[in-house]
């Protein structure tokens, strides 16, 4: 690969990456869900000086009842999961398959600590 291409993949791959918290908010902004919060407008009640940024966002959508979508997904896929016990064969695949493109999801969206490993029949 010569060094221009090479220069241009690099380039196209970092505007390809998203923040999956960045993009839950500004979807909640987008549909308006922070129009009507209660304490809105009134200063934050900061735990120290310690409390970073991150800890703050996840307080606030603890308390919104917000979960973050890679946390949606891995109670999707523990759905999927119990109802393949019960399945007869050709479902059972069909359910495999959806069941391997959530974890497929899940795993682009959760700390690496976190990641799942696909099922197989």
């Amino acid at each position: 690969m010569d060094k221009e291409s090479k220069k241009e993949y690099e380039v196209n791959e970092r505007i390809q990456y998203t923040d999956p918290i960045s993009e839950m908010v500004k979807r909640a902004e987008r549909e308006g869900q922070f129009e009507n919060l209660p304490g809105k407008g009134k200063p934050l009640k900061l735990k120290g000086d310690n409390f970073s940024q991150e800890q703050q966002l996840y307080k606030t959508m603890k308390d919104n009842h917000v979960l973050p979508r890679w946390i949606e997904l891995a109670n999707e896929i523990d759905v999927l999961k119990e109802e393949l016990a019960i399945l007869h064969v050709e479902e059972r695949k069909a359910k495999i398959k959806l069941t391997n493109k959530k974890i497929k999801q899940y795993n682009r969206l959760c700390p690496p600590s976190l990641q799942r490993n696909k099922i197989h029949e």
